[in-house]
């Protein structure tokens, strides 16, 4: 018995699906990369998901393929051409590991389609879509069907083991079961049997298409999380019908994209949402798959284990660790490099349609072959000054090559600016981010020299032959009256908890530190992040009784401190406007329920005994305050880099000490390991 197989008994048994099993039960779910419409994308999402093959999940699922023009915003598979494209990646996925299976997802985005020609059950335009779907006839629906059918059948050609048909989130299918998105008269809207026809029929004519023997999933909205949205009922028998159609797998996916309810992001519990897979899993004899916030093999089982489900999907973690299984299997737990569900390298990149997905913790995700971690042919004494996120990151990617590292910090922990996220409600995952790190460190061989400050004798004392300086930022104190009055503190002390913040506060600064701070000071209790009864209080969510969408006539009930906060910004932007896509929303969201007053056009005037004076759009307001908390911006921290070219030594600048304009891990951490990944 190996290692894993004892550790996490449910999690490596095989599941038999009849014609075909599966090793494990772990599933790598779907994500679009991106890299479904790039140049060469082809062949980088070989490498992508065949290193994920090698590092041992159970099964890949494809991000979204459209099966015609009007479904999609890229990429697409209807003709025998298109599909020995898609064999450059399941060569390479069996070639990596036979055993692994890989199913292709068949995405017909319906009214978030990005393109005129967009179509839907009715012309009800999407809150987050870009235009007013245009209304299907007979004759369109039934196109639609027999596209479905046909992209499966060139899947089964392109050598995939199955396909994966979305049904959820806002997409096509789902809009012809809901009735606010769905207002048609004929059979294919008004009752439930009518509105469930379109998903049942594609299901059927796809099986006809493919046969017997390929992989049929099907996921579907478990509970949507919209007003009026699917009741406990239709989700159950939409089920049964799909199992009785031949749907070798149901999967379950939790909200539509425009729904105002968190469920990927790093404030969500850990498997918050399995409860309801586990709960549909009594009614059906198909295997079930469940996923969210599931990240770490102890989670995998646990949830496997209380029978929510017999396949857990972990998408976003299989993109920080593609050997996340493998390490699982291995015993070697501590090496994994966590999802800390952060979206700013993902899901953000996706659905701004700007920059290429990746990961903040592994910028190598859909990059293995641009960013490369070869062995060195020479190996070179490094001195890297600093470890937070860009000194960890280069660090431990030039030791992986076979370079002599030596990290030392001021400090006496390693992590930096994420020992000050790590204490942020909601963002308690940036613990397992240095757990990851402290691992490395001792595995790679590092030195690390914690406590300990840097001068230029230090650096010709040790002979070393590269100096990064990763040194970070310091706080900016903005030059105003009264910024030395004993009412204004740093973040960094309120975070850390030195010093003592009154009832009445304002926050000067509304980027990412300002929301973090505003969290802190308003939240009260335990973090909902780790008590899904609380998170499912904060965001209205009835899990118990599953009304219409598990929101329908559900208030949120949101604890806060018994304090006034005022959260201001200079910029006359609405603010938070610039917080992450995905995430940005909620932050919003919840400070607002929390009743956060955010201002902006707001010029800083003095502090004194009386509070902060300031020009609100030009005219002037006191805010009688008992606290004011400085965010206002960074500065690097360059002294070492400057005296150490003062001496004729040359070092390299990374992270908040290279660029300090707003903290940012993500840019830190890419540009750290592809400074390591050439040295």
């Amino acid at each position: 018995m190996s290692i894993g197989t004892e550790r996490y008994p449910h999690l490596f048994a095989p599941l038999d699906l009849g014609f075909t099993r599966l090793k494990n039960r772990a599933l790598m779910g779907s994500m679009h990369t991106g890299l479904e419409e790039a140049d060469n994308g082809f062949e980088r999402m070989a490498a992508f998901f065949a290193e994920r093959a090698r590092g041992g999940v159970g099964m890949i699922i494809t991000g979204g393929i459209s099966p015609n023009e009007e479904g999609g915003f890229g990429a697409k598979l209807s003709t025998p051409e298109e599909a020995a494209r898609h064999r450059i990646i399941t060569e390479a996925v069996h070639a990596a590991d036979a055993d692994t299976k890989i199913c292709m997802q068949i995405l017909h985005t319906g009214p978030l389609a990005a393109r005129e020609n967009c179509v839907a059950p009715s012309p009800v335009k999407s809150r987050i879509g870009r235009y007013r779907p245009n209304e299907l006839t007979e004759e369109g629906i039934e196109k639609q069907i027999a596209d479905f059918a046909n992209c499966a059948a060139m899947a089964r050609l392109a050598g995939y083991d199955g396909v994966e048909i979305i049904g959820s989130a806002g997409y096509l299918i789902s809009t012809f079961l809901v009735r606010k998105t769905n207002l048609r008269t004929d059979r294919w809207g008004g009752s439930w049997e009518n509105r469930m026809r379109f998903p049942v029929e594609v299901v059927r004519r796809v099986r006809a298409a493919v046969g017997p023997d390929f992989i049929l999933v099907f996921r579907i909205s478990a509970m949507d999380m919209l007003e009026e949205g699917l009741a406990w009922d239709e989700v159950l028998s939409l089920a049964k019908a799909l199992e009785a159609e031949g749907v070798n797998i149901i999967s379950t996916h939790f909200c539509w994209h425009e729904a105002p309810v968190p469920t990927i992001a790093t404030m969500v519990p850990r498997a918050a949402f399995t409860q309801v897979t586990g709960r549909l899993r009594k009614h059906l004899k198909v295997p079930m798959i469940t996923s969210n916030r599931i990240n770490m093999p102890e989670v995998a089982e646990e949830v496997l284990a209380r029978g929510d489900a017999d396949i857990v999907s972990m998408a976003r973690p299989m993109l920080a660790d593609p050997e996340l299984v493998l390490k699982a299997a291995q015993g070697r737990e501590d090496e994994i490099n966590t999802c800390i569900a952060c979206n700013q390298a993902c899901l953000d990149h996706t659905f701004s349609g700007r920059q290429q997905v990746s990961c903040l913790v592994n910028p190598r995700a859909c990059n293995e072959t641009l960013l490369k971690y070869e062995p060195v042919a020479a190996r070179r004494r490094i001195a890297v000054v600093g470890a937070g996120p860009a000194g960890l990151a280069y660090a431990t990617v030039a030791a992986q090559r076979g370079h002599a590292v030596t990290l030392f910090d001021a400090a006496n922990e390693i992590g930096g600016q994420f020992n000050l996220a790590k204490l942020i409600p909601g963002k308690e995952e940036f613990h397992e981010t240095l757990r990851y790190y402290r691992t490395m460190i001792g595995k790679l061989g590092i030195e690390c020299r914690l406590g300990a400050r840097v001068d230029v004798a230090t650096i010709e004392a040790g002979g070393f032959d590269e100096v990064i300086v990763a040194t970070g930022i310091e706080p900016r104190r903005p030059a105003i009256e009264g910024i030395d009055h004993p009412k204004a503190v740093g973040y960094v002390d309120v975070i850390l908890g030195r010093k003592p913040v009154g009832r009445r506060v304002a926050i000067m600064g509304a980027g990412g530190i300002g929301f973090d701070v505003a969290e802190l000071i308003s939240h009260e209790g335990v973090s909902a992040s780790l008590d899904i009864g609380i998170f499912a209080k904060e965001w209205g969510i009835d899990f118990e009784n599953h009304p219409r969408g598990g929101v329908t006539g559900v208030t949120p009930q949101v604890a806060r401190a018994d304090r006034t906060v005022y959260l201001m910004q200079r910029k006359t932007d609405p603010v938070g406007k610039n917080l992450g896509r995905t995430t940005g929303w909620t932050h919003r969201l919840t400070l607002a329920r929390r009743g956060v007053q955010m201002i902006n056009g707001v010029e800083y005037v003095k502090i004194d005994d009386a509070g902060l004076h300031t020009l609100v759009n030009g005219e002037p307001k006191l805010f009688e305050v008992d606290t004011v908390i400085v965010c206002a911006g960074q500065l690097p921290l360059r002294t070492l880099h400057d005296e150490l070219e003062a001496a004729g030594r040359r070092s390299t600048l990374v992270g908040g000490a290279f660029e300090a304009a707003e903290l940012d891990a993500k840019r830190a951490i890419d540009q750290a390991s592809r400074l390591a990944a050439t040295v």
